[in-house]
């Protein structure tokens, strides 16, 4: 039974460090620059539904980006508050920005996915890089950044969208969270296997979005206009990564424990419809992070420490290494002295969530 149980914690440390060996190819690879500096004309948009008070911040930051040729398509889903009314108010002042009114319409299940619809439809220019209404670019290159790696070839650029920073432990989970994410789909895209990517900096075609018709195999999800997308649209060869520091966008994080829970709850419903293949890869990471961590217990009351602990410090050497160069590379410094404990945090939250899911559907996405 124990050399059972030794060779079984073995298996699953072997896996784990794979996944982290694989996960270093992004890690210690140089950030993309490419040599020249695009000047296509590039459509911006933006889906806001109740975010005026954000839009009066952040629609002079989009404005302000220094880049030739751009418009700024601003969509009001539906919005109670006075949404329309700032929108309309930087229209009349700008002609770079571009209106598009959505009424509430009930007959469509994925209200989002509808209002970005035509958003892209409004669009006059074929390149278009998506944002949120909380988000502020992290410089006045984020467009430049983001279209520099378009080409005949790269119809779909995956960017990274970071979180503000605050003294909070909740924070730090946020930022934790979305670096490993960016990790992951930025590893995996690093071996020709890109299976999603953020709304809140993300870039394609109108000809793919039309090639791939748009939303329609996935519009009765309400979520999932940014990943659900990419994991359909995507190929070996069609998306490059931008992830200078540049090119980031900077949301506002949540401030509590059960808005947090509600929004993550969406996500995980939202990957249950990505590609069979990508569901096994990414479901063995996330396995093997919790049969480490759970055998590491088992196997210390039932084995010899000597052993268990060598492969322990093995583990979390190779983690740590290569966790902490992604950290850094995507500016969350300051979080690699908390990498063990956010990670046992972070699963624990997302074991919650998934038996949560399986009780309860999370609900629409505002």
């Amino acid at each position: 039974m124990f050399s059972t149980l030794l060779i079984a914690f073995a298996v699953v440390v072997v896996v784990n460090c794979i996944f982290y060996l694989l996960f270093g190819n992004y890690a210690f690879a140089k950030s993309s620059q490419p040599t020249l500096q695009s000047k296509i004309p590039v459509s911006v948009i933006v889906c806001s539904k109740n975010e005026a008070e954000n839009l009066k911040n952040n629609i002079p930051l989009w404005l302000a980006q220094d880049y030739p040729n751009f418009e700024l398509i601003l969509v009001n889903d539906a919005s109670v508050d006075a949404t329309l009314d700032v929108i309309e108010h930087f229209a009349e002042k700008d002609s770079r920005v571009k209106i598009v009114n959505v009424e509430n319409n009930e007959a469509f299940w994925a209200n989002k996915k509808y209002a970005l619809t035509l958003g892209i439809k409004k669009a006059k220019n074929n390149h278009l890089l998506f944002t949120d209404a909380d988000c502020k670019p992290a410089s006045n290159l984020w467009i430049q950044q983001m279209a520099n790696h378009f080409s005949n070839e790269k119809q779909l650029v995956l960017g990274y969208g970071a979180y503000a920073k605050e003294k909070s432990f909740l924070n730090k989970l946020v930022r934790y969270e979305t670096a490993m994410a960016a990790l992951q789909y930025f590893g995996f895209a690093k071996l020709g296997l890109p299976y999603m990517g953020v709304g809140r900096n993300l870039g394609y075609t109108a000809n793919l979005f039309y090639e791939n018709n748009g939303f329609m195999s996935h519009m009765y999800i309400r979520s999932g206009d940014d990943d659900l997308f990419v994991n359909q649209a995507a190929t070996q060869s069609n998306f490059a990564i931008c992830d200078s520091p540049e090119s980031f966008t900077i949301s506002t994080p949540k401030k509590s424990w059960k808005s947090l829970f509600n929004q993550k709850r969406r996500h995980l419903t939202t990957a249950t419809h990505y590609k069979l293949s990508h569901k096994i890869i990414l479901g063995a990471f996330y396995l093997s992070n919790v049969l480490f961590w759970i055998g590491l217990l088992v196997s210390f009351i039932f084995l010899s420490w000597e052993i268990i602990l060598a492969f322990l410090l093995f583990r979390l050497l190779l983690q740590y290494i290569v966790v902490v160069k992604a950290l850094k590379k995507l500016r969350e410094n300051d979080l690699v002295y908390f990498v063990s404990i956010l990670e046992i945090v972070m699963i624990c939250f997302q074991m919650v969530i998934f038996i949560t899911n399986l009780f309860s559907k999370p609900k629409h996405w505002k």
